[in-house]
């Protein structure tokens, strides 16, 4: 599992699920009400730079992703970007 103190640096070295990991670490410690404010401020931060990292993996994941088109007959003709209709 992931620090849940990961250096900025190490951010685009982390896998989805070990950012989501740290991220949900993160939002439980904000959530439980016994962090004090400078320390909630800077887990906020950690925490958004960890959003961020996996909506970027996400996006990633996404634009790999093909959609199959197929003619009436069942044989596949092609393929398109994932959401592109």
């Amino acid at each position: 599992m992931a620090e849940e103190n990961t250096p900025q640096k190490d951010l685009s070295q982390l896998s989805f699920e070990d950012a989501l990991r740290a991220l949900e670490s993160i939002v439980r410690r904000l959530e439980s009400g016994d962090v004090p404010l400078d320390e909630s401020i800077s887990l906020y931060a950690q925490g958004e730079e960890l959003r961020k990292r996996c909506t970027e993996r996400l996006q990633a994941a996404e634009a790999r992703i093909s959609k199959l088109t197929v003619d009436a007959g069942g044989a596949v003709t092609g393929a398109q970007p994932f959401g592109a209709d």
